[in-house]
């Protein structure tokens, strides 16, 4: 009796799945989580501001003012070194693949277009997953100069920001952060070598606040790319059709609350670093040669430093003066400073180009709010100087920390209903699918 009772709740459930998870579920509409209660109430861990009011100024104020300053011709470009010459394990051949090298052009020939990937792949070539067109980065450019920052190394990452010979621009609105294929040994031996290596777990009781602090970012950092992913996902490679895919977004973030709330303390951690370099940011000069977008830029900026709401509702967002306390400090600093230089050196063995773009982008954006929060020295404050790259860095991973926060609150709640949870008994969606299954055999034998 109890499994006929179970498989009609299967069956009942089910069709909100059949050909959703070989498609994927799309959810047009946020009303049904709405209705359902926040599972993530109180303080962010940490932090001092409440999840409720994150999510309420995230919605009204920083998202919608986010999502247009990414597209302005300024935050648009980011200057980037597409190589692949991983400094920690020897080369696994994924760069002489076709589709996964990056084309070395003259200097002259810069900003052409100058590779199409092919749509055809050869058989030698399947096993590099991110050897498919949507993994290669697109070099469509206006010609845009940039001038009046400083070039200054960053000392929270690895690559030589002075170096221009090895760097070039990319236009970040023809390469947005999705799926790419990039999966396999390759991809895992990344995270694991950043938190195996680099953030180690370390035991209750054994961590430090500096150590803890590094660990939640590159969670947070971690979750938000993998909800970046599942929310823009292939979803049929046949007809090219994308969309959101749930079961990633539960399986790899939602269904872990720490994951969720690291995420929101790296936004937060983030924004406070955006916040306390308000002043150097409203006197940078924003000049791409187009006077009315960089007006644009300016007030964009201007209406994100300095909003209202912000400041009465969320005024610190992260206290960094609690950090580096005591004798230890200073080596402390230089300890976990050279761990996150490892990560940002890992970046170049990212063997995918896109997600190695948006890998050693969000990675300077967080070097670079490390580099705001604690740019100390023996006490005393060091003047603050960002280079452009770092600003647009910066401002281009609090869109997609912003971003993710938005789907995580409107999406999370619902998809953990449907996806997580079968009459109170925790299940993959994968699960789900064999469950299914079952019952479409059990029915086929009975009227057979």
């Amino acid at each position: 009796m109890a499994v006929v009772f179970f498989a009609i709740v299967i069956f009942l459930f089910l069709p909100l799945y059949s050909n959703s998870y070989a498609s994927s579920v799309s959810i047009d509409s946020v009303s049904d989580a709405a209705q359902l209660s926040c599972k993530y109430t109180g303080m962010v861990e940490d932090c001092s501001c409440d999840y409720e009011t994150v999510n309420s100024l995230n919605k009204e104020v920083l998202h919608p003012l986010l999502q247009e300053l990414v597209t302005t011709p300024f935050f648009r470009y980011f200057k980037v070194k597409l190589w692949c010459d991983c400094p920690f394990w020897p080369d696994d051949g994924m760069c002489r693949l076709r589709d996964c090298s990056v084309c070395e052009c003259p200097e002259n020939e810069f900003p052409e277009t100058f590779r199409k990937p092919s749509s055809v792949l050869r058989k030698e070539d399947l096993m590099c997953q991110e050897g498919k067109p949507e993994a290669v980065v697109d070099r469509t450019l206006d010609n845009k100069v940039f001038r009046g920052w400083p070039e200054v190394d960053n000392p929270w990452t690895n690559d030589d920001e002075t170096d221009n010979s090895e760097m070039t621009y990319v236009n970040l609105q023809l390469n947005p952060e999705r799926y790419t294929g990039y999966t396999g040994p390759s991809a895992r031996r990344i995270w694991d070598a950043i938190y195996s290596e680099n953030c180690p777990r370390y035991a209750s009781g054994e961590m430090c606040p500096e150590k803890k602090v590094l660990y939640k970012l590159i969670s947070g950092l971690h979750a938000s790319i993998s909800i970046h992913i599942a929310a823009d996902y292939l979803l049929d490679e046949a007809t090219n059709k994308w969309g959101q895919n749930l079961e990633i977004m539960h399986d790899r973030v939602l269904r872990y609350p720490e994951r969720v709330r690291n995420l929101y303390f790296t936004f937060l951690f983030v924004l406070r670093a955006v916040t306390k370099a308000s002043d150097y940011l409203e006197q940078a000069e924003y000049d791409t040669g187009n006077p009315e977008d960089d007006l644009k830029t300016q007030s964009l900026l201007k209406q994100l430093l300095y909003n209202s709401k912000l400041r009465s509702a969320c005024p610190l967002p992260f206290d960094e003066a609690k950090l580096w306390q005591g004798q230890s400090g200073p080596e402390l600093k230089q300890q976990i400073q050279k761990q996150f230089r490892n990560i940002s050196a890992l970046m170049d063995c990212v063997g995918c180009e896109k997600c190695r773009l948006w890998g050693k982008l969000q990675v300077l954006g967080l070097g670079t709010a490390l580099k705001i929060l604690f740019s100390v020295d023996g006490g005393n404050h060091l003047p603050l100087q960002l280079q452009r790259n770092e600003v647009i860095a910066l401002v281009n991973l609090l869109h997609r920390l912003s971003e993710s926060v938005k789907l995580v609150h409107e999406k999370g709640p619902y998809v953990e209903k449907i996806v997580g949870q079968v009459s109170g008994i925790p299940l993959k969606a994968s699960t789900l699918q064999r469950l299914w299954q079952s019952v479409n055999d059990f029915r086929t034998k009975k009227s057979s």
